[in-house]
């Protein structure tokens, strides 16, 4: 699907791009989102170099996330998207190429979703693609910032839980989300700190300085987001190791149960095997009441033993 975002005065039209005609004037922006076959052929005449493809959104390597040539900017960028519990990342493909963003992804991104709310409330302030551009970064970057506020709350919660043994496999398993959540957030924050970079550099030759003023306000927002997902890190780690401490806590006790049992009972078990063995010449098997005797034995034994394991603090 490909949808046009079409620049009217101060306000953006927002219409499903008709294939059979002429991209409409002032386009702003074209989002294209899963594109089929007649849609792939129909970018071709947008693009000059090499049609972009849907695997090569995943490239990790600088030049091929950030890179110019004839078809103009070319920015990979990582988005986080939180989908129930899990945060997921979505890469996304802008080309900005004279007053035209182009955007190319293969998954659904809530934050196209809330870009597009904006533009028909007219609460969205864009003059060019350039801005457009940098306004989908700034909403990226508010993005990160509450996803790492929930973290907080969730964190605050599962404090309390990590010593809840009944509940403890659920509070873990919500631990090991928020881990591989922050994981994502931490990733997406450097992705878009180097993204940033690359579009300062490239906005220089264009020498607009309040585009570049706004670039380095995000990146400055984004330096102080960065001790927040390593301090949510420490804590997440912090929590884990409690809870696994207090499990091994938990079984050492039923062990030290066993153990202290297996001693308690050691003694009785010493007095029951001597009188057990079969010799010919043994004195007490001919005593009248050597049998409650030896009962008397083992008892005493026993609560002998555990007298001395609780006078000296070990119960």
């Amino acid at each position: 699907m490909i949808t046009a975002y079409t620049l009217d005065g101060t306000s953006i039209t927002i219409q499903p791009l008709d294939l059979d005609s002429a991209v409409p004037k002032n386009t702003l922006w074209l989002d294209i989102f899963k594109p089929d076959e007649h849609e792939q052929q129909w970018m071709k005449q947008l693009f000059v170099e090499e049609l972009p493809e849907l695997d090569e959104l995943d490239d990790i390597e600088a030049s091929a996330r950030f890179y110019r040539d004839k078809d103009g900017l070319h920015v990979h960028s990582l988005f986080p998207q939180r989908m129930g519990k899990e945060i997921d990342g979505i890469n996304v493909l802008f080309t900005l190429r004279d007053d035209l963003l182009i955007t190319f992804r293969e998954d659904d991104l809530g934050l196209m979703r809330l870009l597009r709310h904006y533009m028909r409330q007219e609460k969205l302030e864009a003059d060019n693609a350039t801005d457009l551009l940098l306004e989908i970064f700034q909403l990226k970057i508010e993005y990160i910032s509450d996803l790492i506020e929930d973290g907080y709350k969730t964190l605050e919660a599962t404090a309390k839980e990590v010593l809840d043994v009944s509940n403890l496999h659920t509070t873990i398993s919500e631990l090991m989300l928020q881990e591989d959540g922050n994981g994502h957030i931490r990733l997406a924050l450097y992705d878009t700190r180097r993204a940033l970079r690359f579009l300062k550099r490239s906005l220089r030759q264009v020498s607009d300085d309040e585009q570049r003023r706004w670039v380095d306000e995000m990146l400055y927002d984004i330096e102080s987001l960065l001790p927040h997902t390593q301090f949510l890190f420490d804590k997440i780690n912090f929590q884990l190791d409690a809870a696994l401490g207090f499990t091994n806590l938990e079984q050492s006790k039923v062990i030290k149960i066993f153990s202290v049992a297996a001693v308690v009972f050691l003694p009785p078990t010493l007095i029951a095997s001597i009188y057990g063995m079969n010799f010919e010449i043994m004195p007490e098997l001919g005593f009248d009441y050597g049998y409650p005797m030896s009962l008397i034995l083992m008892l005493m034994s026993a609560c002998g033993t555990y007298y001395f394991f609780k006078r000296k603090g070990w119960l």
